[in-house]
C-alpha cells in the first residue's frame, strides 16, 4: 500500500496503470486461493476467528480490515492489516 502510493507520487503513475495493478492484484488473490486450495468460506471463517481472539485484545477500526492470502512461487501466505484504534485495559474472555 505504501509502495503504491510512493510509486504514484514520484513515478507519476496514471489512472491506466492503477487500473492495471488492480487487475494484477485480483489476479493474484484469485491464484492464492486456488494453490492453498481454501475456499471462500474457510477464508471468512478464519477471518473471523482472528478479527474475534485480535478483538479481545484491541479495538479495531472496522474501516480499514484486511485479510487475503498472497501467494509467489514457493508459498502462501496469510496477510492481515488490522488497523487498531486503541489497547483495551483488560482482556476479554
Amino acid at each position: 500500500m505504501l509502495n503504491d502510493i510512493l510509486e504514484r507520487l514520484f513515478l507519476g503513475s496514471d489512472i491506466n496503470n492503477t487500473s492495471r495493478e488492480d487487475v494484477k492484484g485480483r489476479l493474484k488473490l484469485v491464484l492464492a486461493h486456488d494453490r492453498s486450495n481454501l475456499s471462500p468460506e474457510m477464508l471468512e471463517s478464519m477471518r473471523r476467528d482472528i478479527l474475534e481472539v485480535v478483538s479481545r485484545y484491541v479495538e479495531l477500526d472496522p474501516e480499514g480490515l484486511e485479510v487475503a492470502l498472497e501467494s509467489d512461487q514457493r508459498a502462501t501466505a496469510l496477510i492481515a492489516n488490522l488497523p487498531i484504534r486503541r489497547i483495551k485495559a483488560q482482556p476479554q474472555p
